[in-house]
C-alpha cells in the first residue's frame, strides 16, 4: 500500500523513530488498551522493542500507524485483512485517548474501505467491536454498518469474557 491520506490523517507503515509517539500517545494508556487485545507498555525501552516488532509484523500484514497531519505524530494504528473472497475486515483500529472524538475514527474506517475497494475489489467490509465500547458501536452505525452477529470471547489478558459484535457494510 502506498500512503493513505485523509483530511486530517496519514496512514502509513511505521518507522523506528515512531516508538516515542506511540508510547506517549497510545501504548502506555490503560484506557486505550481497554477494548484491544494488547497490554499496556510500561517503559520507553519496552516501547522501542515493541516498535521493532511492529515494523517486522507490518512487513507481511496490511497494518499501519495513523499519523495526525497537524502534529506529524503517530497517534494510533489500523489494519485490514481479507476474510474471504471479496470480504475484508479491519484488524484493529486504535487511537490514543487525546485523539478520540475528533472524527478521526470515521476518517480511518472510510480510508480503509476505499483502500480495499480500490486495491482488491472488496464487496463487503467487516467491523467488530466489544459490546461495551459504545463509541465504536456508534461509529459503525454512523457509517452505515449493519449488526449481523455476536460471539462471546475470552480476554487472554485477564481471562474475562466479553461479547464481540460484528457489523457488515456492503460496498458499492
Amino acid at each position: 500500500m502506498s500512503i493513505i491520506e485523509t483530511k486530517d490523517l496519514i496512514i502509513d507503515k511505521a518507522k523506528q523513530s515512531d516508538w516515542k509517539d506511540m508510547y506517549y500517545n497510545v501504548w502506555r494508556h490503560p484506557e486505550t488498551a481497554k477494548y484491544m487485545m494488547w497490554s499496556v507498555t510500561k517503559s520507553e525501552s519496552d516501547a522501542e522493542e515493541r516498535m521493532r516488532r511492529t515494523i517486522e509484523f507490518q512487513k507481511t500484514h496490511d497494518t499501519y500507524l495513523v499519523y495526525e497531519k497537524s502534529s506529524g505524530g503517530a497517534i494510533g494504528f489500523a489494519g485490514v485483512e481479507q476474510e474471504s473472497d471479496g470480504v475484508f475486515t479491519e484488524t484493529g483500529i486504535c487511537l490514543g485517548v487525546d485523539y478520540v472524538g475528533k472524527g478521526y475514527g470515521k476518517q480511518i474506517v472510510g480510508a480503509l474501505i476505499e483502500y480495499v475497494k480500490s486495491h482488491f475489489g472488496a464487496r463487503e467490509f467487516v467491523y467488530s467491536s466489544r459490546e461495551e465500547n459504545k463509541a465504536s458501536i456508534a461509529l459503525a452505525h454512523s457509517m452505515g454498518f449493519e449488526y449481523v452477529s455476536s460471539e462471546i470471547r475470552k480476554d487472554d489478558r485477564d481471562n474475562t469474557s466479553y461479547n464481540m459484535l460484528r457489523f457488515i457494510k456492503k460496498l458499492d
